[in-house]
């Protein structure tokens, strides 16, 4: 029997498929609920094509670990960095004008 190597496990979240079915399924609770509302509401053409690009964004951030303890923090003042420290963390370089 041998060991395995260890792989690294990549910290990347996968993207959800654009998808009505696909947005639905990565949301929970009332999110669902008000997600579904509003896409069989909206018209078709750009008015649902916002809909679905809002909530996409919303079920992807709910995605990333850590997310509600983030917004929490937010939302209380704690744990907060500047722009230029979450640019360093993410290696950015910020454009000085």
């Amino acid at each position: 029997m041998s060991a395995q190597p260890e792989q690294p496990q990549d910290p990347r979240v996968r993207a959800i498929p654009h998808t009505i079915n696909a947005i639905g399924d990565t949301l929970s609770g009332a999110d669902r609920a008000r997600f579904y509302a509003e896409v069989l509401s909206a018209e078709a053409g750009q008015p649902i094509d916002a809909v679905m690009n809002r909530w996409w964004m919303k079920a992807m951030v709910d995605l990333v670990p850590g997310a509600e303890r983030s917004r929490a923090n937010a939302d209380a003042g704690r744990n907060l960095i500047s722009i230029d420290a979450l640019a360093d963390r993410l290696g950015v370089t910020l454009d000085a004008r």
